[in-house]
């Protein structure tokens, strides 16, 4: 009876009913919000102790506990790990790779996008389940042909075996492009090619300035992808004017007799920030790029 009577219309609108509903409501909200601040502070640990360890002299480096908070800072591990490495050299370097390999990106991602997305052609179905496939083959399966070729094209000791197949499209990026361009209803398409707009004046007229979140999805994947890779630069530039960060900071270690690491997490430090500030600045367009573009299943 007490069960029929809490199934009821009349208990369902009764405030003690509501109030109980609320309640879970807010337990429940209030356990996933725990579970994801322990989850993210886990993931924080590293980024934390390597901050730290950046603030640490050689003692407190080697103290037992570990020491989370160095007393006192040593800020001096910076300019010191700037002065042992020509870090600002290879700044530059990382900076041109990435800056170059976004603006490929960006301009040629958008065009196979808005193909695959809105124009019809034979084929068109098959070509993208090929580029998909690409996806999924290990990047190691194409690291002996790729550098076989890039040294018959003598570009061994320049960026382009890093920049160029940018212009050619990223398949995961035209994948996350062509998910977003494919949510823009198709009347928006038809009405303006009865004003006698060009597929391209499409693409950039339209779809290109309502594509903010996608695009600063995939240059934030641009920049860290390239601001981090370590094995292209290591293969592919051999000259030491010509290394990038990543490259940098392995030399940094094999250069010393004894790692010190509070100058090694200083250099990691000046190397992570560029990408959380990216993050931080464009976190909006990202979260809601990702719902938008089929990421988040």
């Amino acid at each position: 009876m007490r069960a029929v009577e809490s199934a009821s219309p009349l208990a369902q609108d009764s405030p003690s009913w509501r109030y109980r509903r609320s309640t879970r409501q807010v337990l429940r909200m209030s356990a996933v919000h725990l579970a994801l601040v322990a989850t993210g502070f886990l993931f924080l640990l590293p980024l934390l102790w390597m901050v730290s360890t950046s603030l640490k002299s050689l003692t407190q480096q080697a103290a037992w506990p570990p020491e989370w908070i160095p007393q006192p800072f040593v800020w001096r591990n910076y300019p010191d790990a700037a002065a042992f490495l020509p870090l600002v050299r290879y700044t530059l370097n990382s900076l041109t790779i990435t800056v170059l390999f976004v603006i490929g990106t960006l301009l040629s991602c958008p065009l196979i996008a808005y193909a695959f997305a809105r124009i019809r052609f034979p084929g068109r179905d098959f070509l993208f389940i090929v580029l998909i496939a690409t996806i999924m083959l290990p990047g190691v399966v194409r690291l002996i042909p790729t550098y076989l070729m890039f040294r018959q094209l003598g570009f061994l000791n320049t960026y382009l075996p890093m920049v160029l197949p940018a212009f050619f499209g990223s398949p995961l990026f035209i994948f996350l492009l062509r998910q977003y361009f494919r949510t823009f209803p198709e009347e928006l398409a038809d009405a303006a090619r009865m004003d006698g707009a060009s597929e391209i004046g499409i693409l950039y007229r339209i779809f290109m300035p309502m594509s903010g979140p996608a695009l600063a999805v995939i240059t934030i994947f641009a920049v860290q992808s390239q601001w981090n890779d370590f094995v292209d630069p290591l293969i592919y530039l051999n000259k030491e004017r010509m290394r990038t960060l990543a490259v940098g900071l392995y030399y940094f270690r094999a250069y010393q007799d004894t790692t010190n690491w509070g100058q090694m997490m200083a250099a990691a430090t000046m190397m992570t920030a560029p990408i959380l500030i990216l993050f931080a600045l464009f976190q909006r367009y990202f979260i809601q790029g990702v719902a938008l573009t089929g990421m988040k299943g």
